[in-house]
């Protein structure tokens, strides 16, 4: 066999080859799986869930411009991400990913808000969570079944410069569309002492402050340890945020499909739920947990859940006329 190579060196070099083959089959197998997300947006009980073997990217989608954070997301191998941040991802950048899972695999809420994206934008979104806005109170109890019933409370003249809203335009126009007021949004802005979605709680527990409105999840560790919150979700609905999964990569879909899969476990339900997340999956016990009915229960109630609205996408038109609404209340 040695014949049919010219030198003794030729023989070796082409020994080199399966060799190398091998050592390459043997990184790209054991390369890990990545997955990004911006980790403060995300509860423990979630991010538990994600397999040990998996390496967890932390990515802060409000500065993705940055060299770091862009490395991060195209490295990737799955990105999560909620509905604020969609418009800033490059969505040729991600596969098809529906088509990995049954049909009946999402609850109608879900589809219904899939189908208000462009077609090219939905085949690459699944949604995996959505989490409401809650109305937290601080020592407060008689303003408890004024909220429980509507947002006009938020214009209480004793609420002046006690109210934090989220740092967000868009959900604090839709909350005033919901107050029966004439001029609701610049009343409501009047009320406001600050626009904060992340640092809410600590100016509500350290201040004089009496209300926050903030994401259900961020609080629910605040209300087990301290007894002068309440949280309240008014029967005319509240603003929901949603967390979509995206999937960049060309390894085996049995990886993902198992993952989403674990979610259907009554433990990991459960203690989702009770940290303030909600499965929009198809599932009879994911399900019930958008039917409480019992004042006793934490979370919205049925009746709230179907008042309850998400964001559609914005195009260029849509912030324009965003943007003026909002400019036009600045002005008496």
């Amino acid at each position: 066999m040695f014949k049919k190579y010219s030198t003794r060196r030729q023989f070796l070099n082409y020994g080199k080859l399966p060799l190398l083959f091998l050592l390459n089959s043997c990184t790209n197998s054991s390369k890990k799986i990545s997955i990004s997300f911006q980790s403060s947006f995300y509860p423990e009980s979630l991010k538990d869930t994600l397999p040990a073997s998996w390496q967890k990217e932390n990515i802060n989608f409000s500065k993705l411009p940055f060299e770091k954070n862009k490395r991060k997301l195209s490295y990737s191998d799955f990105t999560l991400i909620n509905d604020g941040w969609i418009n800033s991802i490059n969505f040729e950048s991600f596969q098809n990913i529906n088509n990995l899972f049954e049909n009946d695999k999402l609850n109608k809420r879900s589809k219904d808000f899939l189908n208000s994206f462009e077609e090219y934008k939905s085949s690459k979104l699944f949604p995996i969570g959505v989490v409401p806005y809650a109305v937290i109170i601080k020592n407060n109890n008689n303003l408890i079944y004024d909220a429980n019933n509507s947002w006009d409370f938020l214009l209480d003249e004793k609420l002046k410069g006690k109210i934090i809203f989220p740092q967000s335009p868009r959900i604090i126009l839709s909350i005033s569309k919901k107050i029966s007021a004439k001029n609701a949004l610049r009343k409501l802005k009047a009320q406001a002492i600050l626009f904060d979605d992340q640092n809410a709680m600590n100016w509500l527990i350290n201040s004089n402050k009496t209300v926050a409105i903030v994401p259900y999840f961020l609080v629910k560790r605040y209300l087990k340890i301290d007894s002068r919150l309440y949280a309240v979700f008014p029967n005319k609905g509240v603003p929901l945020i949603w967390y979509f999964l995206l999937n960049k990569s060309k390894i085996n879909n049995q990886i993902l499909i198992d993952w989403i899969k674990s979610f259907d476990k009554r433990s990991t339900i459960d203690e989702l739920a009770n940290q303030g997340w909600y499965l929009p999956f198809n599932n009879a016990y994911s399900q019930n947990k958008y039917n409480i009915n019992t004042k006793n229960t934490y979370g919205p109630s049925k009746i709230c859940w179907e008042n309850s609205w998400s964001f559609s996408p914005m195009d260029y038109k849509k912030q324009f006329n965003l943007e003026k609404l909002w400019n036009q209340s600045l002005t008496p």
